[in-house]
C-alpha cells in the first residue's frame, strides 16, 4: 500500500505473541475468563472455602464444572488445594499469590460493572435489556 503506514505486531520482549493460541498467557488467560473460572476466582476472593461452600456461593454451578474449573485452576498456580484427611476428606480451595492478583484485577473490574450496572442496561434497547 503506496503511502501508507506499515503495520508491526507487537511481541513481549521474550518473543511470544499473545494473540497466538500457543501462547501460554493466552491459555491462562483462556482458563480464568471462561464462563465458571472468573466465579471461582471471585469466589475466593476473600477468604478460603471447602468445596461444597464454594459450590453454593457461585449460583448455577454444577459440581462436575466445579471440579473441571478448580482442577484447571489449580494446574495454572491461580488457586492452591488442601485435602485433610478425615472421614470424608474435607478439601479446602485458597488462592496463590498469582491467583490474588488475578482475582483483584477481577474484582475491580467486576466492582466498577456492578456500579455501573443499572445505568448500562437504561443505555441498552427495550429487547436487549430483556435478554
Amino acid at each position: 500500500m503506496p503511502g501508507g503506514n506499515q503495520i508491526i505486531a507487537w511481541a513481549p520482549p521474550d518473543g511470544r505473541e499473545v494473540f497466538h493460541t500457543n501462547c501460554p498467557a493466552r491459555q491462562v488467560l483462556d482458563h480464568i475468563t471462561n464462563r465458571w473460572g472468573i466465579w471461582v476466582l471471585l469466589g475466593l476472593r476473600h477468604r478460603e472455602l471447602r468445596f461444597f461452600e464454594l459450590r453454593d456461593r457461585i449460583e448455577g454451578i454444577s459440581e462436575k464444572m466445579l471440579s473441571q474449573t478448580l482442577r484447571q485452576l489449580v494446574a495454572d498456580n491461580l488457586v492452591w488445594r488442601r485435602v485433610e484427611a478425615t472421614v470424608p476428606p474435607q478439601v479446602t480451595y485458597g488462592l496463590t499469590e498469582f491467583g490474588k492478583g488475578a482475582a483483584d484485577h477481577l474484582g475491580g473490574m467486576f466492582d466498577w460493572i456492578r456500579l455501573n450496572a443499572a445505568s448500562m442496561m437504561e443505555d441498552c434497547p427495550e429487547e436487549a435489556a430483556e435478554g
